[in-house]
């Protein structure tokens, strides 16, 4: 009887045994099995947690890429965000972990924001400030172009007024002359009879000549291409004139009718041919004329 209960009390500690060993095979599996799928979650948030970082290192490298000059801030920024990339890489995949991450995510996160926020409003004044500074170019460049303009319609100007303030001559004619002894001329185109040349033409008013004691530069040439009476030279810069006479004559600003007599070379009379009749304001010829002594 006492042999039988031993045996019965065996069966029931085994079976205790029994269910307890598979119990504990269970539960350990079970565990082994919610440690494997707490490990994968904890690695695809922290593989989350590295994209967000990737996305935001993105947008500063995108910012900052938007700027001539480098903002110092930007940059900072962007150095932190590679620097908590690193260590993450490189950090123990647990609960404690990521959750610091995550923490240190969200705080450059706002921080990126006001950044963000600050260099878009930069940039718009940066914008502003070079359209202002284009529109002021164009307008310094229309007033250099107009100031050139005035420069050259000025210096036209004074060219044209300088050229037109010199003494100008009307109905200049030459021609021989018999001259009495009393005084008269009678006018020939015979050489042989002419004792003199007269040249005769009359100075125009003009107004922006100033009045007082002028002077023009009479000169005749003969049909041998000579320079007939004083022949003498004046020289004016890199130019010389042979002259026949200076007409010497006081200006008013009015009309003045002016005669010149020019004499042959010497004891010989004039030659037949064609005679040229100049008259020059200094080096500038301001009149021309011929005639012809038979």
């Amino acid at each position: 009887m006492e042999s039988s209960n031993s045996i019965t009390g065996l069966k029931v500690g085994l079976g205790i045994a029994i269910v307890l060993f598979f119990g504990t095979a269970f539960y350990t599996m079970n565990l082994y099995k919610e440690s494997n799928q707490t490990k994968q979650e904890l690695t695809n948030e922290k593989q989350l947690v590295m994209n967000d970082l990737n996305a935001m290192a993105k947008q500063y490298d995108e910012a900052i890429g938007e700027n001539d000059i480098s903002n110092a801030n930007l940059v900072e920024a962007r150095e932190k965000i590679q620097g908590l990339i690193d260590s993450l890489k490189i950090s123990e995949t647990n609960v404690k972990s990521l959750w610091r991450y995550k923490n240190k995510y969200k705080s450059l996160q706002k921080e990126m924001d006001v950044l963000l926020s600050q260099n878009d409003s930069l940039r718009v004044e940066n914008l502003y400030l070079a359209t202002s500074l284009d529109s002021t170019r164009v307008r310094l460049e229309e007033r250099t172009m107009f100031t050139d303009s005035l420069l050259v319609q000025n210096t036209a100007l004074a060219e044209v007024v300088e050229n037109a303030a010199i003494l100008s001559t009307v109905g200049l004619k030459g021609f021989g002359v018999i001259e009495r002894t009393s005084g008269k001329l009678i006018p020939t185109e015979r050489a042989s009879r002419a004792d003199k040349i007269r040249v005769c033409f009359t100075v125009a008013k003009n107004g922006l000549v100033q009045t007082g004691d002028q002077e023009l530069y009479v000169q005749v040439i003969d049909p041998e291409s000579n320079t007939l009476g004083s022949n003498e030279q004046i020289v004016f810069g890199e130019k010389t004139l042979n002259y026949s006479i200076v007409s010497k004559f006081n200006y008013e600003n009015t009309n003045l009718n002016i005669c010149e007599f020019v004499a042959s070379k010497g004891q010989d009379k004039f030659e037949k041919g064609r005679y040229i009749v100049n008259v020059f304001n200094g080096k500038d010829l301001v009149s021309s004329s011929e005639f012809t002594l038979k």
